[in-house]
């Protein structure tokens, strides 16, 4: 499906089959001489042939198109190889242009959520279905790495990029001042929460994400363009819900420790989560994978604030109220 936003700025939905998320957006800006795309889809047939077609209908050259990731989840970055001519320059941010090795990342998240209590077999159940691994990049591409204030310019548009990290490490937003548009890739979405998860122990994600949060707060905004779902306008309203949903994951973490000692996958799968199954053990692999992220965040946020203590305890990693 095309929709036309603002003049030569255009959102394209693009299937994510086998997903929960069901979609894509992403957005095309045509310029004069060169066109900006913005995220891709996934590596897969069924997000080539729409995007491919709407770029038909459009009447855009990917000869003379470049492109912008908004950071290195496979749903936004999994086409651009494919996609990008040899002349493109594909926007990047400079954090993640240098975490494209996913084999180590899944090794070394592998094992700390092996030390955080998830099933072995659960991994490799995981692991197997996951799009990072099906649906990536055919190969690596060179970036044009950007950081934070950096400009875009192309067409009648003027993009500032402004580095969010918490969902991705160097998720990066764009912003469009003199029309008041921000493009927040999946650092905020309006039907859904963005997922936090913690990958590996040293950062503290969820802090991270909420400071992201009070820096886009600061913007004049009146439209903003999510990676997923419905483009909305009530910007600070959404992030004041974000703020309000991660406080509450919080409080119910503590409520479910309360004077237990527990890893983190039993607090998982103690947890509530807006999802299609009956009970925890009806989980896919993958799903009780980013559920077990999303605890490991909160756990992260609450034992740097002094709430939650950690130890290690027959060869697992449990928490406690401090």
């Amino acid at each position: 499906m095309i929709e036309e936003i603002f003049p030569d700025l255009y959102k394209i939905e693009i299937p994510l089959p086998e997903s929960p998320l069901r979609a894509i957006n992403s957005y095309l800006i045509k310029g004069a001489e060169r066109s900006l795309i913005v995220d891709t889809g996934m590596n897969r047939a069924e997000c080539r042939r729409v995007l491919l077609s709407s770029l038909e209908k459009l009447g855009v050259d990917l000869k003379m198109t470049d492109f912008f990731i908004t950071h290195l989840h496979t749903d936004h970055l999994g086409l651009v190889a494919d996609l990008a001519d040899k002349s493109a320059k594909v926007y990047f941010n400079y954090i993640e242009a240098s975490m494209l090795d996913f084999r180590k990342h899944w090794e070394e998240s592998s094992a700390f959520y092996r030390v955080n209590a998830f099933p072995a077999e659960e991994i490799e159940k995981a692991l197997e279905g996951h799009p990072g691994f099906k649906y990536n990049m055919s190969e690596m591409v060179h970036f044009s790495t950007v950081k934070d204030g950096d400009t875009i310019e192309v067409g009648k548009y003027r993009f500032h990029c402004i580095e969010t990290p918490g969902h991705s490490a160097g998720h990066t937003c764009l912003y469009e001042a003199s029309k008041k548009i921000l493009v927040s890739g999946d650092h905020i979405l309006l039907d859904i929460t963005p997922n936090v998860s913690l990958w590996l122990p040293e950062r503290n994600v969820l802090k991270q994400y909420l400071a992201s949060l009070d820096k886009i707060y600061l913007l004049d905004v009146n439209l903003v363009l999510p990676g997923h779902g419905r483009p909305f306008n009530n910007l600070r309203q959404r992030i004041i819900e974000l703020k309000q949903h991660h406080r509450e994951r919080a409080d119910e973490i503590l409520s479910i420790l309360n004077s237990k000692v527990m890893n983190a996958y039993q607090i998982s799968s103690r947890m509530s989560w807006d999802i299609e199954y009956g009970s925890w053990e009806e989980f896919p692999a993958s799903q009780k994978w980013f559920a077990m992220g999303e605890t490991l965040s909160h756990l992260k946020y609450l034992e740097d604030e002094g709430s939650v203590h950690s130890e290690m305890q027959g060869g697992n990693i449990v928490y406690s109220v401090a």
